[in-house]
């Protein structure tokens, strides 16, 4: 990979399959942004993120020793299929499954709704 001074960007050499799936920037804003509003909510305390051959991952945690209360999964290779995105709960249940992200954060976006009229 080369990062081009000025744009902002980074660009694969040609002919070079990227080693790790990552988040697009605007998807990353879009989690990020729901990450933020769940913590004024004090919803969540703490992240991490996962960048493999396969997918990459955010999950949120209420406290940072334990399991995440949700993760956030981008797989590209299941585009065609289900979606590439899913949304796991805090035992690892497949909450919901897409093909657009906004979508898929839905349901925690509806729990922030509940967590701010409490």
């Amino acid at each position: 990979m080369s990062f081009l001074p000025g744009s902002g960007s980074v660009v694969l050499f040609p002919g070079r399959v990227p080693n790790q799936i990552g988040f697009e920037r605007t998807e990353l804003m879009r989690i990020l942004d729901l990450y933020g509003r769940m913590v004024a909510a004090g919803e969540w305390r703490d992240y991490a993120m996962d960048f493999t051959r396969d997918f990459a991952a955010f999950a949120a945690f209420r406290r940072a020793a334990e399991r995440p209360q949700a993760r956030i999964e981008k797989r590209p290779a299941l585009r065609g299929r289900q979606g590439m995105w899913t949304l796991f709960g805090e035992h690892g249940q497949v909450l919901k499954r897409g093909h657009e992200l906004a979508g898929v954060l839905a349901p925690v976006e509806r729990r922030l709704v509940k967590a701010v009229e409490d």
